[in-house]
C-alpha cells in the first residue's frame, strides 16, 4: 500500500458574493461547505471511472472511506483520509448591497399598477433568501457576505492512491463549475483556484469526454453524474465578457427570467396541476403542486457559474446536470425530455450566449 500523501495547495478567490452561513447565520470562510462542494463532484469523477458498471452500493462504500463516515455504531465510524484547512476563518466583508444591485431588469410576470412588466432587483432575483428586499433596495438579511475579491490559501491532503486521481479530477471540475453556498446554483459564491506554490498543479485543459453524459441517457439516475451533452456538444453556454460581476449576475437573470418564462402557466394562481414550468425546479411562489405540497424542493439542475477572463473581464458561465426528479415526484419522463429540450433549444437561441466546449 502507497503511504506516501500528497499536499497541494490553491489560492481560492471569489468572483461574486458569497453567502456561507456559520452558526450565527453570518458568512464566515469555512472548510464544511468545500468539503461537501468537492464530495459532490468526487462522484461525479468516480461515476466517470465506472462507466456503464456504476454501483451505487460500492460508490458510497468508496466515498465513506475517503471523506469519513459518522454512523450510529462505532465500528461503522471512519474518519476521514482527506484534510483541509484555509489560512483564515474570518467573517465576511460585505455588509451592505445599497447601490449594487441598481440596474433593474424586467420580469414579464411582475406588474406594476398599471398592470404592465415592472422592474426587479437582478441580485434579489437570484439571490432571494440570502438577499431581500428592505427599505425599496436590496439589502442583505443577516449582517455579512464574503465580498468578491477576498482570498484565501485552500490546502489538501490526501493518501496517494486510486483516490488521488478522482481527487484531481474532482478539483478540476470545482475550478470550471463549482460554486459554494447559499443560492450557489445561481452563480454565488463562483471562485477560481490557482496553484499557491510549484507543487500543485493548474486546473487547466480540456474538459475530459468521461465526465460528460448524453442528457436523456442522464436521467436514468436521480442524482447529477455527469455533465449533459447532446447531438452537438456539451450543454455549456458563456456570456459575452463584462467589466464587473454586478453586470454578469444581471445578465444571468435576464437569462434565466427568460427561460423560465417561456412556459407559462395557465391562470395566474396555482391549480393544483403539474405544469411544465414545474419540472424545471419547485416550488413556484403562486403554483403549488397538490399533490407535490409546498414542502418538497426540486432543485434545478440547470446551473450558473462566473469565470474570471486572461484580461480581468468576467463571464457567467451556464451549464446543464441533468437528473431525473427524485421517485416522491412520480417524474414524468416523456414531459422532462419536453422540457429540457425546450430549454436547450431557447439557450442557444439566445444572442447573447454561445455554445463552449468545457
Amino acid at each position: 500500500m502507497d503511504s506516501r500523501v500528497i499536499t497541494l495547495r490553491y489560492k481560492l478567490r471569489f468572483l461574486t458574493p458569497a453567502f456561507l452561513g456559520n452558526a450565527l447565520q453570518s458568512a464566515q470562510w469555512r472548510t464544511p461547505p468545500f468539503k461537501a462542494l468537492l464530495r459532490q463532484w468526487w462522484r461525479v469523477a468516480y461515476a466517470a471511472d465506472q462507466a456503464q458498471h456504476l454501483n451505487l452500493a460500492a460508490m458510497r462504500q468508496a466515498e465513506g472511506q475517503l471523506f469519513g463516515v459518522a454512523a450510529d455504531r462505532e465500528s461503522d465510524s471512519r474518519r476521514s483520509q482527506l484534510r483541509l484547512r484555509l489560512s483564515q476563518w474570518t467573517i465576511g466583508k460585505q455588509r451592505d448591497w445599497t447601490g449594487l444591485d441598481a440596474q433593474r431588469v424586467t420580469h414579464p410576470e411582475v406588474k406594476n399598477r398599471e398592470g404592465k412588466p415592472a422592474p426587479v432587483g437582478a441580485h434579489l432575483y437570484l439571490g432571494y433568501g440570502p438577499l431581500e428586499f428592505r427599505d425599496r433596495q436590496t439589502a442583505l438579511k443577516r449582517s455579512a457576505a464574503i465580498q468578491s475579491g477576498e482570498e484565501a490559501v485552500w490546502s489538501l491532503a490526501f493518501p496517494a492512491n486510486g483516490d488521488a486521481r478522482r481527487l484531481h479530477r474532482a478539483l478540476w471540475l470545482l475550478q470550471h463549475y463549482g460554486t459554494v453556498g447559499g443560492r450557489s446554483r445561481n452563480g454565488w459564491g463562483s471562485f477560481s483556484l490557482t496553484p499557491a506554490d510549484a507543487n500543485t498543479p493548474a486546473l487547466d485543459g480540456p474538459l475530459d469526454r468521461a465526465l460528460t453524459l448524453p442528457w436523456r441517457d442522464a436521467l436514468q439516475q436521480d442524482w447529477p453524474q455527469a455533465i449533459g451533452t447532446d447531438a452537438d456538444a456539451a450543454l455549456i453556454w458563456q456570456t459575452e465578457a463584462l467589466p464587473n460581476w454586478q453586470l454578469v449576475m444581471r445578465r444571468l437573470a435576464e437569462i434565466k427570467i427568460g427561460l423560465r418564462t417561456q412556459f407559462r402557466f395557465p391562470a395566474a394562481r396555482a391549480d393544483g396541476q403539474i405544469h411544465d414550468r414545474h419540472w424545471l425546479s419547485y416550488p413556484v411562489t403562486n403554483h403549488a403542486v397538490k399533490d407535490w405540497g409546498n414542502n418538497a424542493r426540486l432543485p434545478n439542475s440547470l446551473r450558473f457559474k462566473v469565470r474570471a477572463d486572461t484580461d480581468g473581464k468576467l463571464r457567467g458561465v451556464v451549464f446543464h446536470v441533468p437528473c431525473l426528479p427524485p421517485p416522491a415526484f412520480r417524474p414524468d419522463r416523456a414531459a422532462i425530455v419536453a422540457v429540457w429540450q425546450q430549454v436547450h433549444h431557447h439557450l442557444d437561441a439566445e444572442a447573447r450566449l454561445q455554445r463552449i466546449p468545457a
